[in-house]
């Protein structure tokens, strides 16, 4: 029996960088450690980039006393149950409900019970839930409001139906081939031209398939971006380019701005207007359907709160491709129930992993997406940068992201790590105690 004892929470920063909508970014982690009686604790965290990281720090510390005292084993007998709990405190809802920074919160209290809940079990959490018969994976969901989607019992039935090769999948996982990797490293704004070809043709050379570029600061550079991006990457060469506007635009904008790229072929365009827009979505991909160059998708998630949200744009017909943040919405239960309604709309999911420790969290996920719901393989982004900071990093390999198979969610950062890069941190061991962080503490504000 394993008793919760206590919580810790830890404002974690790493310097970094800039897209269309966001200009200057330090990739953050609201951290949780989850304490209890025995040797194991859980680690959780959300993802930020910088500002209001210490205000998702101040919410885990109002959520995570919600399970102190509790037994673990009382927690994961009904997950279902645990979850609707953990957003119950009427006090707290009026600060989401379900949504903004509260739900922040929640997602990294709730991934840090998994990863605790997969330590003391000796499993990777995409292992656990691969394990679940479909009635167990079921108990894992809230629900509410997300009924007039799909039911309990249609999601069993699409358990079921995909029960069959389950084994043959998760023997596939063991071997890493169950989650085919894309890059972004070649895509952000502003790189000069020589590095854009290096990191394309380096990519290409990795085995990459998929490639992603921003987009939306200046159409001409985008232009040429994207230019330089297909003679790297071919048009019939069977390599697959996308595009992000990180909700830059309008949706009129949207519209015009992608049918000047629509001759490079993208297969979708990413956030392309305020994640919020439901309507806005369904108008931009029923626009772009019929271009003079093909169909450009939509896709987006990231910053879409919950599993609501979800619903909705799937039930206007807005997305070509869902892209679930992991911690943006209610941690590994609340994904649980979106991968769900994905499947039920026939949408593939291709998890948020553009920020640190989100590759740790949707290699999981990815997983159990392809072992478990679908059976159909998808992508997934892989960002090269931060993963030395973590006891386990993800990784990828001929293409292919290599499968975790320690125990736990992947995300427990390294002691040293959380030390060097904590803010405001101490004197003498942070980053942002020395002279260096004076440019970005002392500058002006970018905003």
């Amino acid at each position: 029996m394993v008793k919760i004892t206590g919580f810790t929470t830890r404002d974690v920063r790493f310097p970094t960088g800039s897209d269309a909508m966001n200009a200057a970014g330090d990739y953050s982690a609201a951290y949780c450690i989850i304490n209890t009686d025995s040797e194991f604790n859980g680690h959780g965290m959300t993802f930020t980039i910088g500002r209001g990281n210490d205000i998702v720090c101040s919410a885990i510390s109002l959520v995570t006393p919600l399970v102190v005292g509790k037994d673990l084993d009382e927690l994961t007998a009904d997950w279902g149950k645990t979850w609707r709990y953990l957003v119950s405190d009427s006090q707290l809802r009026w600060i989401g409900p379900e949504k903004g920074v509260i739900h922040l919160a929640l997602g990294a209290v709730v991934n840090a019970l998994w990863d605790l809940w997969a330590k003391t079990l000796g499993k990777p959490v995409w292992r656990i839930v691969a394990d679940m018969t479909p009635e167990e994976f079921v108990r894992c969901i809230d629900f509410r409001y997300i009924t007039d989607a799909i039911t309990p019992e249609e999601a069993l039935d699409l358990l079921k139906k995909v029960e069959g090769g389950k084994q043959d999948r998760i023997r596939e996982a063991e071997a890493s081939k169950a989650v085919p990797a894309y890059t972004t490293s070649a895509g952000w704004l502003g790189y000069p031209e020589d590095k854009l070809k290096r990191l394309l043709k380096e990519s290409v050379e990795a085995g990459y398939k998929h490639f992603k570029l921003k987009v939306g600061g200046n159409l001409e550079d985008d232009k040429k971006r994207l230019r330089i991006a297909r003679d790297a990457i071919g048009y019939d060469k069977g390599n697959i380019l996308m595009v992000d506007a990180n909700q830059i635009w309008s949706v009129p904008e949207a519209i015009e701005w992608m049918n000047e790229l629509a001759e490079f072929k993208p297969w979708f365009i990413e956030e392309p207007t305020s994640p919020d827009d439901i309507l806005g979505h369904a108008a931009i991909k029923k626009a772009l359907q019929n271009t003079p160059h093909g169909t450009i998708g939509v896709a987006t998630g990231e910053m879409c709160q919950n599993r609501v949200i979800f619903k909705q744009l799937l039930q206007a017909g807005a997305l070509t491709v869902l892209q679930a943040d992991a911690c943006r919405v209610g941690g590994v239960n609340e994904v649980l129930a979106i991968l769900l309604l994905a499947a039920k709309f026939g949408v593939p999911v291709v998890p948020h992993s553009g920020g640190v420790g989100l590759p740790e969290y949707t290699q999981h996920l990815s997983t159990i997406d392809y072992v478990v719901v679908t059976g159909k393989k998808s992508v997934l982004e892989y960002v090269d940068s931060l993963h030395e900071h973590f006891l386990h990093p993800s990784s990828v390999k001929d293409g292919y992201y290599v499968t975790p198979l320690e125990a736990g969610y992947s995300v427990e950062m390294k002691p040293e790590s959380l030390d060097a890069f904590a803010y405001p941190g101490e004197e003498g061991k942070s980053w942002w105690r020395s002279d260096a962080a004076k440019t970005i503490l002392e500058g002006p504000r970018v905003i």
